[in-house]
């Protein structure tokens, strides 16, 4: 028997006590699951809070038109005159002449109409960073008229209902036409096209932004201007 355990006692290895250090190889392994996981999280750490990832900037564009639809960039607010005559006669022969000057206040709009806008519209300069946007005319509305604050002059012996209200109507419709060629003066729509490219400018910089391009440019023009600029002496109201 005692022969039997002085047999396995030589079989089997000693243990040895090493306090729990590893080996050479162990710790490179160790090192590296270390150095391993640092550039993990560091990579980590980057991609949430410093990389962004670059969108494609003619289609951020186009969804910022596509939400909006239509803009409006420009209102311009002026006084008209219209100045009416109307005669009433009896037995053939005019007796009754009236005169009817009116000064009205009017307002246009002038917008920008999106829904039209296809890709065909931007072209994207990638070396420049520059993002060219070619606009549609500029559309302006029906003239509004403020026919409340109209100031009204009349010059006639004797007013008929009729004859006043056949004045009123006229120098209406004087007031809207006029109002309407006002709006379309060169000068005035210099400074309505003027209004719409900053309008688009600072519509697209927080797509294009988000979309990665925060040092991009954005160059407005309109397909069907020439070469205008703005001049001054018009009293107009930007809207902002």
């Amino acid at each position: 028997m005692a022969d039997g355990l002085k047999k396995a006692s030589e079989v089997t290895p000693a243990i040895k006590q090493d306090g729990g250090k590893l080996n050479a190889h162990g710790e490179r392994m160790l090192s590296l699951a270390a150095a391993l996981l640092l550039v993990a999280c560091l990579f980590l750490a980057w991609r949430a809070y410093f990389y962004q990832e670059e969108g494609d900037p003619v289609a951020s564009a186009m969804l910022a038109f596509e939400r909006q639809n239509s803009l409006i960039v420009f209102s311009s607010r002026f006084e008209v005159v219209a100045e009416s005559i109307d005669t009433r006669s009896f037995a053939g022969v005019d007796l009754l002449e009236t005169r009817q000057a009116t000064i009205i206040p009017a307002s246009v709009d002038y917008r920008i109409d999106f829904s039209g806008i296809d890709e065909e519209a931007f072209a994207w300069d990638a070396e420049a960073e520059t993002l060219t946007v070619t606009l549609p005319p500029l559309q302006t509305s029906r003239p509004n008229l403020d026919e409340a604050k109209a100031r009204v002059f009349t010059e006639g012996v004797w007013v008929t209902r009729q004859a006043a209200q056949d004045l009123a109507a006229n120098n209406s419709e004087q007031a809207e036409r006029r109002a309407l060629a006002f709006a379309k003066n060169p000068e005035i729509l210099a400074l309505a096209r003027t209004a719409a490219r900053e309008a688009v400018r600072q519509n697209l910089a927080i797509p294009l932004q988000v979309a990665g391009f925060e040092n991009a440019s954005v160059d407005v023009r309109f397909g069907d201007e020439p070469t205008d600029l703005p001049e001054a002496g018009v009293e107009t109201e930007l809207i902002r």
